[in-house]
Formats: structure tokens, sequence, C-alpha cells
């Protein structure tokens, strides 16, 4: 299905998304981008069903077709004080206030939201199979936090970050088990289930 350039003509959006709410370390990472409302790439598509070479391909694409774009980050210790959803709007909301042309109305993914920005906004579910502009954001936000986990991989191995960067896979748990957390975990998540029946 071709993605939508806008949901309103001769308005000038921001499509936002983040990435990682569900990971058990590292930041909640968000993206936002204006796109002109006259592009158009087939490739751009909701980053979870794109692999990782045509990611990266995008990203440079995105980067300088974009009007304007912007990524941001809340941190583990901001998403232990004020929990993962929180974190998320925060993130997002750093990532509008970072553009370096305002947007005038915004497109979030996902069907809700909260920010201390003066923005008006509408929330579409599934927004980044929907829209580019937040498909266009999914991009940004994954690859470049896919590429801090798989940096943090490195300095703590043994947890697979570079394969499942962060998310609870069994890799993940068993690392967790072995070695304990690190300085990048959530501490308010669950890390380990309470009876601990993996097959490892």
């Amino acid at each position: 299905m071709k993605l939508l350039p806008y949901l309103e003509t001769n308005r000038l959006e921001a499509g936002c998304d983040e990435v990682g709410r569900g990971c058990l370390c590292g930041p909640v990472v968000a993206a936002a981008v204006i796109l002109p409302p006259d592009y158009a790439n087939e490739l751009i598509n909701d980053s979870k069903k794109l692999n990782k070479k045509n990611r990266e391909e995008l990203v440079q694409e995105i980067q300088s077709r974009a009007i304007a774009w912007a990524i941001a980050e809340a941190s583990v210790l901001e998403i232990d004080e004020i929990n993962i959803l929180n974190a998320s709007f925060l993130a997002m909301s750093r990532a509008v206030e970072a553009l370096t042309t305002p947007p005038e109305h915004l497109l979030i993914d996902g069907n809700r939201f909260r920010s201390t920005l003066e923005l008006p906004y509408d929330c579409i579910i599934k927004g980044d199979g929907k829209f580019a502009s937040i498909a266009a954001a999914s991009i940004l936000a994954k690859v470049y936090r896919d590429k801090m986990m798989a940096e943090y991989a490195m300095e703590y191995p043994g947890y697979g970050w570079e394969r499942n960067a962060g998310y609870p896979t069994k890799e993940h748990r068993k690392g967790i088990h072995q070695f304990g957390i690190t300085p990048h975990h959530r501490r308010s998540f669950k890390l380990l289930p309470d009876q601990l029946e993996l097959e490892f």
C-alpha cells in the first residue's frame, strides 16, 4: 500500500515515532520528520517491515530530502522515573523541539500523546504503515537505536544486544541470568520472569 504524503494539504506536518518501548534496556528513541508535500519513495514503509540493509540505505535518503528531521532520546533513568509511556512522549517532544523548521501540525504514531508542546496533533494507530513522514521517523529512530545498542554490546557482551537491540529475547534473558544487570538496564522493568523457565 502506498503511504500518504500528508493528512491535510498546505500544512507543514511532522511525522513522529519512537522505538524501544518494549526493550529491557537502553533509552527510548524518537524521531520527527517533515517531508516535502511532493515527496514519494515506494521503499519507505514501517521500519519493522523493512530489512536492515533497506533501513540503513533509506536513512541518508530521508535526511537529504526532508525539509527537517531530528532524533532524540529519553534515558534509562528517565524511563525508570516517569515510566516508559511518559518517556516515549518526552522523547517525541524533544525530537519535535529539535526540528530546524517548526511544524504546524504533528502526526503521532499510536493512540495517545501528551506533551507541553503547544502544537495541534493527530494520533494515528499504525501510522507508520499509513503516512510517509511517520514511516520515515520510524526508520531514523530504529537505525539510530540499533547502532547504539550494537555499540553498547561491545562494552557489555553476553546479552546479544547487537542482535536483539535490548528486546526480551531468550538470549538477552539468559545474559541477565548469567551476568546480572548493567547500567543500561531499566530497573523499573521485570527483567526476568518469577519462575525462570528458560530452555538454555
